[in-house]
């Protein structure tokens, strides 16, 4: 099996990057420049750290690095997709049953998407009529006025790494009737209903974002082309009901990063060998040069502050409470009985991850076996923000008597407690 070095990413960063932005000065842009830079640093010292310390023996010292912890980096893309199953799994509603929709954008439109793709707006107002979209063909499924739940994740990127935007949208398959109030189960799903709607709307939402006479003109072009409505795919008989899995489920398809290091087959001689499966062809194995591959790449590095994660109807989080009131409320209505409840997926810390990693604790000291404590914390921009030895030098916690421990025959000192609540001897100081 070959075997990928996990730095090969950053790797091809390091030796290109800098000759990337003079070939395509358009990327110098902030939030790419940023996102990039804190890759590039991630798990270095020289990026920040803490350090730990054993306060027992004072033989062990141990620095964790900071990591970026960011979904472009391939080292940090695990933690990121860690913390979005358990976001996801927080606003999920016990006795609901969900769907996964994909919604797509046809070819032409895609380079109307790329020439925006360094503003929010075009995404935002996608991400919005996503939703719309689908509460209009639920309304229309159940014959009533109907409000649904949506959590709404937009990508760019394909599975080749070219600009492909779409929408992946976990939906309540159902909704409450704003007359009654009571549940309305979504049985059969109108596919045909759901391709022309997400048409008309997705062709609606760009000529109010872009009103040019050649917008409309594509959009002609678009409606004759498609007469039958987008393509819209709809998971049949996959999407976990009434379990554990539902927020990895959707994590597995939206918070990837643009490629896996798995996926990169071998990078030399300024050419990148990778492969992805196409939905036609299967397995399809690519080399190109790595200013392509930076290129495809950084595309996809939305701006700062964007929220790539939307939470809308039932399922947003402005008044979560209020939600889960109505929807119980209207599961009773309708003699629904609330079965089970999502798992609330609980992120892990660096020490967990590292413990189920390695079945070895990071910080446990290796000469006495005793709890190693924080004893500095150092950032490029600050200097030394947090010095624990400077504030028991300063007698934080206490002086040092004279008396004697007879118990052990060793001087008595003063105990620091921990975060935990246990004391810790700071023999160390005073030996």
């Amino acid at each position: 099996m070959l075997h990928i070095d996990r730095n090969t990413f950053r790797n091809i960063f390091i030796n290109h990057w800098a000759f990337f932005l003079i070939r395509y000065p358009s990327y110098l842009k902030p939030h790419i420049m940023d996102v990039v830079n804190k890759m590039l640093g991630c798990g270095k010292e020289s990026g920040g750290y803490s350090e730990f310390s054993c306060f027992d023996c004072g033989r062990d010292v141990r620095r964790i690095a900071f990591t970026c912890k960011s979904s472009f980096c391939l080292s940090c893309s695990k933690v990121y997709t860690e913390k979005f199953v358990t976001k996801v799994s927080k606003s999920l509603h016990p006795g609901l049953r969900y769907r996964h929709i994909i919604l797509t954008v046809p070819d032409k439109l895609r380079p109307s998407f790329y020439s925006n793709r360094f503003t929010c707006e075009i995404l935002t107002q996608f991400m919005s009529c996503g939703y719309k979209c689908l509460e209009d063909v639920v309304c229309k499924a159940v014959k009533c006025k109907v409000k649904i739940g949506a959590i709404v994740v937009v990508q760019t990127f394909g599975r080749s790494g070219h600009f492909n935007p779409h929408l992946h949208v976990i939906m309540t398959s159902g909704g409450i009737d704003e007359a009654t109030g009571k549940w309305v189960e979504l049985g059969y799903f109108p596919y045909e209903i759901l391709h022309k709607k997400w048409q008309y709307y997705l062709f609606k939402m760009l000529k109010e974002v872009s009103p040019t006479s050649k917008m409309r003109s594509l959009i002609h072009e678009l409606y004759k082309a498609y007469p039958k409505g987008l393509v819209a795919h709809v998971t049949k008989g996959k999407v976990p009901e009434q379990c554990s899995g539902l927020a990895r489920y959707l994590a597995k398809y939206v918070a990837s990063p643009p490629i896996a290091i798995s996926r990169i087959l071998s990078y030399k001689d300024s050419k990148v060998t990778y492969w992805y499966k196409d939905h036609q062809t299967g397995k399809e194995v690519v080399t190109v040069d790595v200013m392509t591959f930076i290129g495809r790449m950084v595309q996809h590095i939305l701006p700062k502050g964007f929220k790539r994660i939307r939470y809308y109807g039932l399922q947003a989080t402005t008044n979560a409470k209020q939600c889960k009131e109505l929807i119980t409320k209207g599961l009773l209505r309708v003699g629904r009985s609330i079965k089970g409840t999502y798992e609330i997926v609980a992120f892990k810390k660096y020490r967990e991850r590292y413990r189920d990693t390695t079945g070895r604790d990071p910080l446990i000291c290796k000469f006495c076996g005793s709890e190693m404590t924080l004893a500095r914390v150092w950032l490029p921009k600050y200097g030394t923000i947090f010095d624990e030895w400077e504030e028991l030098k300063a007698g934080k916690y206490g002086k040092a008597t004279d008396r004697d421990d007879t118990a052990t025959g060793r001087d008595r000192h003063p105990l620091r407690p921990t975060a935990e609540g246990v004391p810790l001897p700071l023999s160390l100081l005073w030996d």
